[in-house]
């Protein structure tokens, strides 16, 4: 992956991008300036996916020039690296933070952030939730009768995305045995016999949650739909298709394996719309 850098206009006019970046031979992250203009009308803007350290270096290099050129600087980062470290020992979550806050760049915006831990470390921060985003491209035109939580922790952004589409939730519970702390079993709360039901998460990684949760409810995956705003896709993930007819993330994060049938939306256009 890469920083990709961008240029527009305080009227919102995409415009000549001003950086580019290289890499010395050596290795080390660098920008120089592509197109020299007026800096007294231009945002510059960076788009960072995934957690790639190589890449947050060359972020600080775009933000320390774009300050000292006088222009206004906006990163979308809208996979926050470490909001699922928002605790114990290290303290991932903030040891990023402190990395993003000290490139000073004016704001920084990010797509559904795992945990509000991070939320309250990273500075100038908008955050873009994922309801409308869910509304618009998934459920908007489809034949889904219903939200589902796939645990406690998802049931507030499925809440959200379920009142904003104007349909039912439903939650479901992970259960893990005390002994191991492995999961060994899911419960889910009576579902409709017809119509199709879409689970509603932040993050996937290896999908075991999901594929758990669509074996405890009994549905062919004609039934079943899955959306994360996040989409790592590690390990066993391609099984995932062998439990949802539909699956649909951003594109936020690089995914580590193709799933068929995987849809993803772009996220810039969102993301912009909240420039300042």
């Amino acid at each position: 992956m890469a920083v990709e850098l961008s240029t527009r206009t305080t009227r919102g006019t995409q415009t000549t991008a001003t950086f580019s970046t290289m890499r010395f031979p050596a290795g080390e992250a660098h920008v120089k300036v592509a197109h020299d203009a007026d800096v007294g009308d231009l945002i510059e803007i960076a788009t960072l996916r995934g957690t790639n350290g190589d890449d947050l270096l060359m972020l600080g290099m775009w933000a320390d020039a774009v300050r000292q050129r006088g222009s206004r600087s906006v990163a979308l980062i809208p996979y926050l690296p470490g909001a699922r470290q928002d605790r114990g020992l290290p303290f991932g979550a903030k040891v990023y933070a402190d990395v993003v806050n000290g490139f000073g760049i004016d704001q920084v915006i990010a797509f559904d952030p795992h945990s509000p831990v991070i939320v309250d470390l990273v500075e100038r921060l908008t955050v873009v939730t994922s309801e409308t985003v869910v509304r618009d491209h998934v459920v908007a035109g489809s034949d889904y009768s219903g939200i589902i939580a796939p645990d406690k922790g998802a049931v507030a952004r499925a809440t959200a995305v379920a009142e904003t589409c104007g349909l039912p939730v439903f939650r479901a519970e992970k259960h893990r045995n005390p002994d191991t702390g492995k999961l060994d079993g899911f419960t889910c709360e009576p579902l409709p016999e017809t119509g199709r039901l879409l689970v509603v998460d932040d993050i996937c990684d290896g999908g075991g949650t999901f594929m758990g949760l669509a074996g405890a409810t009994g549905l062919p995956k004609e039934r079943l739909g899955l959306w994360v705003s996040h989409g790592v896709f590690s390990g066993r993930a391609p099984q995932l298709a062998e439990h949802f007819g539909d699956i649909v993330t951003t594109d936020s994060y690089p995914a580590q394996n193709p799933i068929e049938g995987l849809r993803t939306i772009e996220l810039t256009p969102t993301l912009t719309e909240q420039i300042r």
